[in-house]
């Protein structure tokens, strides 16, 4: 037979609650310290989104939406693209992107005295019909600024250090929200009410909804982050070259950059192969040679239909490059993403790269960031409209949450949540500090030195604590 101390138990039980309770205020205060430094890049990532987002799909990124009326055949690329060449004084041509149906215009890229124009071009009678610096429109100060607040490689880092500090703000906030005792369903239903109540319930339920998605938009956008995207991530899941029988440039496909990303995530880092072998497969009928006209009708013969991009060759051992990437918004499908290489001599084929080539990483990240970009089609664009939104809603009901919790008169302008109680938790709070670092190490270090403030300075100098407190 078995006693039990009643007081023994209550002890237990209470010791529990004190566990129990400090943990919840740990979470709380993280959740807030992230919350506090992630909520202004939330807000830009989310607006600047949605502005990219519906450029795209409404007017296109580089103009290749302008409407042309259809007549019997266009024009042979040749005479579309000297037409496009001669209204740049002293123009290099440099890419075409075919349009994606008979009624819309061809786009050329001319480089000129250091400046890429973009030139829109009728296919059926080689009109010019307009001519924008490249990646001077909105989408693309839209772009840059989600991707670098324009500030280069700082502003990258500060990104990255939001997106990973993104992941605390999921778990604490997963774990302040998620049910206990009450079910999944009330946490996921808003309940209504009044002030500050109504405000968390909504900011609850909402954000439980959408974190699922918020960590795969995060980890896709981290993907092409400076630090864990290229360093951790990009750099042991690209294409092995080595693949390839042709000799290897000196370049790498990340050379075709220029400005925002355009090379597919699991072709960057990958070497470029060279023209000047007889290394190939059959491209061109031998003796027939490399041009605008028979490149294309090469392309459209191996499967590039509709809209695909011909990046033209660059010095002696350049290839002519045929492309189509969902990334490019070349299709909707990011399970067609296609790379060829030609050598410009001898018009062989020296490289067929297809989505089922990519690695795990690599087909994950053409899908995810399709996903993350909106791509896909309408549905896409409608479902990318709302996450947005629901991100926007979450950073300003946290705000609120806030300043409605805040005292009448408030000794400190911070006010941030209590601290535990007592240090009882440190190891687990350090396992975990330890793992996120090692997952995601800009938000490792900015933990590390936001707790190391905390504990050194918040909670030791009377003045920092009243300020905070």
């Amino acid at each position: 037979m078995v006693s039990i101390d009643p007081a023994g138990a209550a002890a237990l039980q209470n010791d529990n609650t004190q566990r129990a309770n400090s943990f919840y205020r740990a979470a709380w205060r993280w959740h807030f310290y992230a919350g506090v430094y992630v909520i202004p890049f939330f807000i830009m990532l989310a607006l600047t989104g949605l502005v990219m987002l519906w450029i795209a799909f409404i007017g296109g990124r580089d103009g290749e939406r302008i409407a042309v009326t259809p007549q019997d055949a266009p024009l042979a690329l040749s005479d579309q693209a000297a037409a496009a060449q001669a209204s740049i004084e002293g123009g290099t041509l440099v890419q075409y992107v075919a349009p994606r149906a008979d009624d819309l215009a061809a786009i050329f890229r001319v480089d000129a005295h250091d400046v890429a124009t973009m030139v829109a071009v009728d296919p059926y009678t080689a009109e010019v019909l307009a001519s924008f610096p490249r990646r001077s429109g909105w989408y693309d100060m839209a772009d840059n600024i989600h991707g670098s607040l324009l500030l280069g490689v700082t502003g990258d880092r500060m990104i990255e250090i939001a997106a990973s500090l993104g992941m605390v703000l999921i778990a604490t906030g997963l774990y302040l929200w998620w049910p206990r005792g009450t079910g999944l369903r009330a946490a996921l239903l808003p309940r209504l009410g009044r002030g500050r109540a109504l405000w968390k319930s909504l900011h609850g339920a909402i954000g439980l909804w959408v974190s699922v998605v918020l960590f795969f938009f995060l980890i896709s956008g981290l993907s092409w982050a400076g630090i864990w995207g290229e360093k951790m991530v990009q750099a042991w899941s690209q294409f092995p070259a080595e693949k390839w029988e042709a000799p290897l440039s000196d370049d790498i496909h990340a050379s075709m950059n220029h400005g925002p990303k355009e090379v597919p995530w699991a072709l960057e880092q990958t070497a470029m192969p060279a023209s000047g072998s007889d290394a190939g497969v059959a491209g061109l009928a031998e003796g027939t040679p490399a041009t605008l006209d028979t490149i294309d009708a090469l392309a459209r013969q191996i499967g590039f239909d509709a809209r695909y991009q011909m990046n033209l060759p660059r010095g002696e051992d350049g290839v002519w490059t045929l492309s189509r990437d969902s990334m490019n918004t070349d299709a909707i499908d990011p399970t067609s993403d296609r790379t060829v290489h030609i050598d410009r001599h001898t018009g062989k084929i020296l490289a067929d790269v297809r989505y089922e080539d990519y690695s795990l990483a690599g087909k994950a990240m053409a899908v995810g960031i399709a996903l993350h970009m909106g791509t896909l089609g309408w549905p896409s664009v409608l479902a990318n409209t709302l996450f947005c939104l629901s991100v926007i809603f979450l950073c300003v009901s946290g705000v609120v949450m806030w300043w409605k919790r805040r005292p009448a008169n408030p000794a400190g302008w911070l006010s941030a949540p209590p601290a535990p109680r007592n240090m009882t938790l440190w190891k687990g709070a350090a396992l975990v500090g330890l793992v996120v670092a090692l997952a995601f190490p800009m938000a490792g270090v900015t933990l590390l030195v936001v707790c190391l403030l905390d504990w050194l300075l918040l909670r030791r100098v009377p003045a920092l604590k009243r300020m905070v407190s």
